[in-house]
């Protein structure tokens, strides 16, 4: 599929401009809470995490984007505000409230077109649907492509073994934590549509099940331990 070319609305510098205010604004989210925020303790419910979360997701989406025929421009400034709000609302709100947070951003700061500070709001909005991509705009899919998939692969490997050190777990609970990344992985890959999205997912899936075969060749007893659980 062609690439659409559109007007950018949005200059370098003023997506900069947005992304330093997304991870002020996480990280605000985290200093005003006085027990430090929901699960702060675990690596992806801090703010730094959250940052890293959303750059790699503009990232991602930006490739779809690209290769689909989307509107880039939209899906970018969508992504880097997509969980503006993660950090402060609950889970079933965090993306209206992201949409409007996006919204008093782009209404105050520059001169956006109405149109386009919509069609972003709408993107942010939607992108914690969880029904078939087919009733999305192709914007909206591409966001949410982008983020399902920033869980699979090397990412979300290291993220699950990261947790066994929270957790207290041995090394010879690998095996099983990696299992975790493999399914969830394959539920995200069966869930993304496009062909760009397809081919990132199956290419992450694949370093997650190299890394799988690596600990049972180099970690004795570790086939065992976890044969109960095998993928």
């Amino acid at each position: 599929m062609g690439v659409e070319i559109r007007d950018a609305p949005v200059s370098a510098e003023e997506f900069a401009e947005m992304e330093e205010f997304v991870h002020d604004y996480l990280a605000a989210s985290v200093e005003s809470e006085d027990d430090g925020g929901r699960m702060r303790w675990y690596p992806w419910h801090s703010a730094d995490y959250r940052f890293n979360h959303i750059r790699n997701v503009v990232e991602i989406a930006t490739r779809i984007a690209e290769a689909e025929g989307a509107n880039v421009h939209v899906v970018r400034v969508a992504a880097v505000f997509h969980d503006v709000s993660k950090l402060e609302a609950e889970q079933d709100r965090h993306a209206d409230a992201g949409a409007r947070v996006a919204r008093e951003y782009l209404q105050s700061r520059g001169e956006f077109p109405d149109s386009f500070v919509d069609e972003v709001c709408n993107v942010v909005a939607d992108h914690s649907y969880q029904g078939p991509l087919s009733d999305v705009s192709l914007e909206t899919q591409c966001l949410i492509e982008g983020d399902v998939l920033d869980k699979v692969g090397a990412n979300g490997t290291v993220l699950m073994l990261l947790r066994m050190g929270y957790e207290a777990r041995t090394h010879m609970d690998a095996a099983e934590m990696v299992d975790r990344v493999l399914e969830r992985g394959q539920e995200h890959c069966d869930r993304v549509e496009s062909d760009t999205a397809e081919s990132i997912g199956h290419q992450r899936l694949k370093r997650v099940k190299w890394f799988r075969e690596w600990l049972e060749e180099e970690v004795a007893g570790i086939d065992e331990e976890s044969r109960e659980t095998e993928f």
